[in-house]
């Protein structure tokens, strides 16, 4: 447990406004950490849930692209009790004669926010992003930082090199000092260069977490660079004082669509370190409230899959699929691999395979959303189609005996 008087020196600031582009057309309408998961939750869900987890109370959520949805869902769900110390502040673009100041990058949203950041009394900042999945204790983390009297601590972990080739790599020493960095490296003799000493095979992969001693921060955003990864922990690691804090758990970026989809899935395998822990009562995933009944069943054969509350399910079979909240299916129907993020109406005698519904889409009846032409993208009147998976847009309506 931390000390209370180290809780009261670190403070969280999640970084929520990338417009996703990669994760498109889920982030057609919203940003990327509003984008529904595991039926249940919001991707913001995670970062706040971890933080409050490891007593911090104290949360900076820096926003950009379609804040309003994204405000209203943590206002909703994450009411801090008054009487103790803590809270959540929303930071946005500022207005300026010449329009909206927009954040060109992730360090830049931290620079153009820094004096509301020191309004806190915090030693320490705990950088997240607002697009991740973990179950992670912050409490090891800033202790080990503060043992190392570190300036900068990088949150990382063992990765692959099909990995490896999307992160930022790091080499240390015996003591975990960062000696060297490189951003997504493609060629293999570069790679070779930073293999883990006991693995030849694997790497030490950023995590895109990390925690800064105050000074720290405000030296390095002072620096010419609008990105933390592409552009200032470099030159942090070149001035030395930059650990890594090595973390051996699950940790996803929801990067990309096939990233989101098999994320979802993994919830169902429910394989030892290989999915997001959503059951972990002493660290529970905090999400609005709801007050929607059980799920109602009937005449369904269903087999590893998740049935959102709310839901009224008639179908003829359900398997390995994830279905959101208020789901309604109706007779004859058969869906396979598939994610629906709620508030979505199936028709009868329909079939749906490795398919994401986005909240609100109506499908009509005797509908195959199959790929038959066997697409791996596809930009279509509200299908999509990303490293085979298709994707229906938010709320759209799609008409009987409709085959794609």
């Amino acid at each position: 447990m931390l000390p209370k008087e180290l809780s009261n020196l670190v403070v969280s600031v999640v970084l929520a406004g990338g417009q996703g582009t990669r994760l498109f057309p889920l982030t057609q309408a919203r940003c990327k950490p509003s984008v529904s998961f595991g039926g249940n939750y919001r991707l913001i869900d995670i970062p706040l849930s971890n933080s409050l987890n490891s007593q911090i109370n104290r949360m900076f959520v820096i926003s950009q692209f379609f804040a309003s949805e994204l405000q209203e869902h943590i206002f909703d769900t994450f009411k801090l009790d008054m009487i103790h110390p803590g809270g959540i502040e929303m930071l946005c673009p500022e207005e300026t004669l010449d329009g909206m100041n927009l954040f060109k990058g992730t360090a830049d949203a931290v620079r153009k926010n820094i004096k509301h950041l020191l309004k806190t009394p915090a030693e320490y900042f705990l950088i997240l992003s607002g697009d991740q999945l973990y179950n992670i204790d912050f409490r090891e983390m800033l202790l080990f930082a503060i043992e190392k009297k570190a300036g900068l601590v990088i949150a990382s972990l063992p990765v692959k090199e099909s990995e490896a080739k999307r992160m930022g790599l790091l080499k240390t020493d015996k003591h975990n000092l960062i000696i060297d960095f490189i951003e997504k490296p493609q060629e293999p003799h570069i790679l070779k260069e930073y293999h883990l000493p006991s693995k030849s095979t694997h790497f030490l992969g950023s995590m895109g977490i990390y925690i800064f001693q105050k000074e720290t921060l405000l030296s390095l955003v002072q620096e010419e660079g609008d990105d933390f990864g592409k552009h200032l922990i470099p030159k942090q690691i070149k001035k030395g004082n930059t650990y890594a804090f090595i973390y051996d758990g699950y940790w996803e970026d929801i990067g990309t669509i096939d990233a989101f989809y098999h994320a979802n899935l993994a919830l169902l395998d429910r394989k030892e370190g290989r999915h997001l822990n959503t059951y972990d009562e002493t660290n529970p995933i905090f999400t609005k409230p709801r007050f929607s009944p059980s799920p109602l069943i009937k005449g369904t054969q269903i087999t590893d899959s998740y049935i959102g509350q709310g839901s009224i399910i008639e179908a003829k079979e359900i398997s390995r699929s994830v279905l959101g909240l208020k789901t309604t299916i109706r007779q004859g129907t058969v869906i396979k691999n598939s994610i629906f993020l709620g508030n979505s109406i199936i028709g009868e005698n329909t079939i749906i395979e490795k398919a994401i519904l986005d909240e609100g889409a109506h499908i009509g009846k005797n509908v195959q959303l199959t790929n038959k032409s066997g697409h791996q993208k596809y930009d279509g009147d509200g299908i999509y189609v990303r490293d085979g998976i298709i994707v229906v847009t938010a709320d759209k309506k799609i008409p009987d005996n409709f085959v794609f």
